[in-house]
């Protein structure tokens, strides 16, 4: 009975702690209002000059990993940094989008070259988390997204940083790295729609 307690408790504290340290979005400049009448918007991901964990840059996080993967099963570290690269291009592009849109779903994103706007979510910190069964951390990212011209990149519009967009999952199964990481996109492409919605009305 006791260890039921204790499995319970721990449950307790961990969701609660989940739901106390949420992210937060704060529009620093400008006004979405001028998407109003719009229905589609360009999206771009950047990650130069990202710090990852403990790390200054993402080139020494990346090289460390690596070695320290490949030191302890030869390739692994190799297979390890060709997804981490993926994942940026493919994986958290398409939980942005996923979950922009379902609480946005009067603005489009697209790439087809049409769109008056675009945005540009530059991730400026990733904390990859880890989850080793007995023991897990979230991962979390933060962001500085702005909305610019498509015909002239260097006129911001609208500007919103993003701190602490959680990954986590119900079951806390995600051991893998790009899983927990993807899931702060989700996070934060969540709540990002919301605003841009709630604007578009």
């Amino acid at each position: 009975m006791n260890r039921l307690l204790k499995a319970a408790c721990t449950g307790i504290f961990i969701m609660a702690s989940a739901n106390t340290f949420s992210q937060k979005l704060s529009l620093e400049q400008g006004d979405l209002s001028f998407l109003k009448g719009e229905t589609a918007i360009n999206l771009e991901l950047t990650y130069e000059d990202m710090k990852v964990g403990k790390y200054e840059n993402e080139k020494d996080y990346v090289t460390n990993k690596q070695a320290e993967m490949n030191g302890k099963k030869p390739g692994t570290g190799d297979t390890w940094a060709k997804e981490w690269e993926n994942d940026k291009g493919e994986r958290y592009r398409a939980k942005f989008v996923e979950l922009f849109q379902e609480h946005c779903p009067t603005l489009k994103i697209t790439n087809d070259g049409k769109a008056k706007y675009t945005i540009i979510y530059h991730t400026t910190f990733l904390e990859p988390g880890y989850n080793i069964g007995i023991s897990r951390k979230n991962a979390q990212h933060n962001a500085i997204l702005t909305v610019v011209d498509a015909a002239n990149k260097s006129k911001v519009l609208a500007k919103i940083t993003v701190d602490k967009a959680l990954g986590r999952t119900m079951s806390f199964n995600d051991y893998d790295t790009g899983a927990r990481l993807a899931e702060t996109y989700a996070d934060a492409a969540k709540e990002i729609g919301k605003m841009f919605e709630k604007k578009l009305h």
